[in-house]
């Protein structure tokens, strides 16, 4: 039996929620994933297809393999586990159709294959980026001015200083502390 991991986000518990209630209550229940992420599945196989029919019916595809997988899912990255079902669909698809007479090359293979994964890191990078803002916002005040500016805005402690009014030794003590205060709350496999 295939274990999928699938889940480990920000709303994982409403994601826990979603399955569980499709689980239970079947395909009526799987229409508001489709509305959540069908057009980013969409744009994910399209990025390797460059085709819209094409990408319409691997779209289709991808929905259908997730709905199947759902009961051997675990929760562990949700958006992750959906873009590489889509990749590697649209990839499948691709191989497939090589087959055909109009012949894909090398090239346009390695082509598809340079966008699947482009557009995989890009939906990982995303999710990476929200998932750090959102921790940013649990900092305390004091703390997040500064993380925000120095880290998210790439200013100089000149610069911060600037606009918020401190002196620029106060700005490199709350980045400090507030690396401090990270360390001590938070988990590295936590953003991975």
């Amino acid at each position: 039996m295939d274990v999928y991991y699938c889940g480990k986000e920000g709303s994982d518990i409403q994601e826990k929620d979603w399955i569980q209630s499709v689980l239970e209550g079947g395909p009526e229940n799987f229409r508001p994933f489709v509305q959540a992420y069908g057009e980013t599945i969409y744009r994910t196989v399209y990025a390797v297809l460059q085709s819209p029919h094409d990408a319409e019916d691997v779209t289709q595809e991808v929905l259908l393999q997730i709905y199947r997988s759902l009961p051997d899912c675990r929760m562990e990255g949700l958006k992750t586990w959906i873009t590489r079902i889509a990749v590697n669909r649209a990839i499948d698809f691709k191989r497939r159709n090589k087959r055909r007479p109009e012949e894909l090359s090398d090239s346009e293979i390695l082509s598809a294959q340079a966008s699947a994964q482009a557009a995989e890191v890009d939906v990982i990078e995303r999710e990476k980026r929200r998932q750090i803002q959102q921790r940013v916002e649990q900092l305390p005040s004091n703390y997040r001015e500064v993380v925000t500016a120095f880290y998210m805005e790439d200013k100089s402690y000149e610069q911060i200083a600037l606009e918020t009014g401190l002196e620029r030794k106060s700005v490199e003590s709350r980045l400090y502390r507030a690396r401090n205060w990270m360390k001590r709350r938070w988990k590295r496999e936590d953003f991975e």
